[in-house]
């Protein structure tokens, strides 16, 4: 299925979405909707390299009413020290529709699924401001094989274990 951009017309952000499970046909509209909203240059990121030796864990996506694909998410396995979490991203969302509040429903609906899952948290690298309204707190323990921005390495904490050393792969 190719993806169609929807235009801020197509879409109400008033009208209760659906957030479905990510399905195998799934993958190259995701993988198509993440390099609209990144590009290229998201390949050269720590985030990726440890995305790409990790376990799927879960994926979300949210389709217009022509059955586009306008929202994505992705839970990855990792683990640091005892902390057993999904390492949450990228969350993409159409470039037409961004600012609608879809990024935040595809958020709540991992950390619902981490709670599902019985996951000591949930680990990410992102805005501050943006997911700290989740509970997401920084996480000055948690230690990348990579290049990352401390100040941007956040942690959603579901239980007394938190992020303690290198963040490694599960797979």
């Amino acid at each position: 299925m190719n993806i169609v951009h929807a235009s801020p017309s197509d879409f109400d952000p008033a009208r209760e979405v659906v957030i479905n499970r990510e399905q195998r046909e799934d993958a190259g509209d995701v993988d198509a909707l993440v390099m609209a909203a990144f590009g290229p240059g998201r390949f050269a990121k720590t985030a990726e390299r440890l995305r790409e030796k990790s376990a799927l864990i879960a994926g979300f996506t949210i389709r217009d009413e022509h059955q586009a694909l306008i929202g994505s998410v992705r839970l990855w396995a990792v683990r640091s020290g005892e902390a057993k979490a999904a390492f949450l991203g990228p969350i993409a969302v159409a470039k037409t529709i961004r600012s609608t509040g879809l990024g935040g429903q595809l958020v709540a609906r991992c950390i619902e699924e981490a709670r599902r899952m019985e996951l000591d948290g949930i680990l990410l690298i992102g805005d501050p401001p943006y997911f700290e309204r989740f509970g997401f707190q920084p996480a000055p323990k948690a230690v990348f094989g990579g290049p990352v921005n401390p100040a941007r390495v956040m942690w959603l904490p579901l239980n007394g274990v938190s992020p303690d050393g290198a963040v490694l792969p599960v797979s």
